[in-house]
């Protein structure tokens, strides 16, 4: 069973940056697009990004599209996530998420198994 955990939230300035990380255990991400979900306070969750099993697809949401950048290590079995000019409205709770094996990458959709979260606090 494949299971996911989050790492590398924390606090920063508006204009900084931050690297995620999503390390895998159980199964080999070879199989699982991934995708990034982020939930604001007060807010719904909201997809942001995604990436397919195979590396060569990522898809974004348009609120984070040219700041932020989903790769994947096969060999680490690892996810990250580069957000960079950082901004307080991208203050939340982050999860990483894998769908069924070979799913297509698909930001948002349905995703089966999930990180418990790393909180990200963007503030002056």
């Amino acid at each position: 069973q494949l299971q996911l955990v989050e790492s590398g939230g924390g606090r920063v300035q508006p204009g900084g940056s931050l690297r995620l990380s999503c390390a895998a255990s159980g199964d080999t991400l070879d199989y699982y697009s991934v995708g990034w979900f982020r939930r604001a306070p007060g807010r719904e969750r909201e997809g942001i990004a995604c990436i397919h099993r195979s590396g060569s697809t990522t898809n974004y949401a348009d609120s984070v599209k040219g700041r932020f950048t989903i790769s994947k290590d096969n060999g680490k079995n690892t996810v990250y996530l580069e957000m960079n000019s950082l901004k307080p409205e991208d203050t939340g709770i982050y999860y990483c998420a894998a769908p069924q094996k070979f799913r297509l990458c698909q930001v948002g959709g349905v995703y089966e198994s999930w990180g418990q979260g790393t909180q990200v606090s963007v503030s002056s």
